[in-house]
């Protein structure tokens, strides 16, 4: 990885961002966040074993087309852009360089991300085919199971998740930035191609 000390790790929801980047964290002894942990927007709205789905979010998912939902997580995203800059700089050339860091979410939208000037960075996003993403959404939801309304809510997560993915690899694309396939790729290879990225920058 040379001189990288920041790696930044994007994608839409239920691509394995976070899976891919805990062990790209492993292996580099760096430390791993998720953008989710600065500011939480509205999450999945389905139950878990230790999880009920907040009325609030059931309440934003219901009743919001996707557009709405778009531009609502899409705005706060770039309410959490500053947070995000300042963290980022901070372990490229700040006080916490030394740990270096990865850090991956569906916040780190292309454009802004394309427009840092902080060194020691790299930055790549994870792609998945949308019906990769449905099968893992009604699997995490317990798709068979679950009643009419969670259903209609997982729905429209799905479709505000194929809609971001959607915009975001316009802009990858346009941009000619770092995408990775997830395809049936294990998350040993996935995290080996996101460490290219860095091989290519050294």
């Amino acid at each position: 990885m040379g001189d990288v000390r920041v790696v930044l790790i994007g994608g839409t929801s239920n691509v394995g961002k976070s899976t891919v980047a805990r062990a790209v964290a492993d292996r580099l002894g760096f430390e791993y966040r998720s953008t989710d942990g600065l500011a939480r927007h509205p999450g999945r709205p389905w139950r878990t074993p230790e999880r009920e789905v907040p009325a609030h979010v059931a309440e934003h998912y219901g009743s919001l087309d996707v557009d709405e939902l778009i531009t609502s997580v899409l705005d706060h995203y770039e309410r959490l852009w500053p947070r995000i800059e300042e963290l980022i700089t901070d372990h490229a050339v700040g006080t916490s360089a030394r740990s270096g860091l990865v850090l991956e979410g569906s916040a780190l939208w292309p454009a802004r991300v394309a427009k840092l000037t902080v060194p020691h960075t790299v930055a790549g996003w994870l792609v998945a085919d949308d019906a990769v993403v449905r099968a893992r959404v009604h699997a995490s939801g317990r798709y068979a199971e679950a009643t009419d309304e969670e259903r209609h809510l997982m729905a429209k997560f799905l479709a505000r998740t194929e809609r971001y993915q959607a915009l975001m690899l316009d802009v990858v694309d346009r941009l000619g930035l770092a995408r990775i396939d997830v395809g049936t790729r294990g998350v040993a290879e996935l995290a080996d191609a996101v460490l290219a990225l860095g091989r290519a920058e050294s």
